[in-house]
């Protein structure tokens, strides 16, 4: 075997060894339905319009496709109910109740009524008041981490989702599943966005 193919192979073998295949399952199967079809799984109807909403804000249309456009939604909704332990899921639940409650407080009504420079406004708190997630090497985090939070969680999921989507995988970032040699000075134009497979 020569060594472009042992590559090949071994990158293969190892992403499917992190991956796994619910992973691949729920990526796959967010791509095929439809939005005016989609019954959430976990959330309820008024959770499920609270994370769209989020996520809207969070990674809007632009030049490139919005986190709506690529499903982050649905796939936020899978997750919660095919990788979250029955305490997971309510502890989900009462952190969305909490987060709507705060809003009633602040600004007198939940998330998704709100204006949207008062959804921007409770998005900058939370933004502020959410721990960070800790550097780390090789997948260990360094040093002792602090807690995140439901905000930056749900944020984290949807950066997941949205990043690890086909359309964005496929067609925004670039990327070489078997890099060869640094030249850090080739032309866009020679090299261009679309490196996916």
């Amino acid at each position: 075997m020569d060594r472009r193919k042992a590559l090949k192979f071994t990158g293969s073998m190892a992403a499917l060894a992190v991956s796994g295949p619910s992973l691949l399952s729920l990526l796959q199967s967010c791509k095929n339905e439809a939005r005016m079809d989609w019954q959430p799984i976990f959330l309820t109807i008024d959770e499920a319009a609270f994370v769209s909403k989020i996520v809207d804000m969070i990674l809007p249309r632009t030049e490139t496709p919005g986190a709506l456009d690529v499903k982050t939604d649905i796939f936020i909704d899978k997750v919660y109910a095919n990788l979250y332990d029955t305490d997971a899921q309510e502890h989900v639940r009462k952190e969305i109740e909490k987060f709507n409650q705060d809003c009633i407080s602040d600004f007198g009504d939940s998330f998704v009524n709100l204006s949207e420079s008062d959804q921007i406004k409770v998005l900058q708190k939370a933004e502020e008041n959410s721990g960070q997630f800790g550097s780390g090497v090789w997948g260990t985090t360094v040093g002792k981490p602090e807690p995140v939070g439901f905000y930056r969680s749900l944020k984290s999921t949807a950066l997941w989702g949205y990043f690890t989507s086909q359309e964005i995988g496929e067609n925004v970032l670039s990327y070489d599943p078997i890099p060869g040699g640094y030249n850090g000075c080739i032309p866009l134009s020679e090299v261009g966005n679309k490196w996916s497979l």
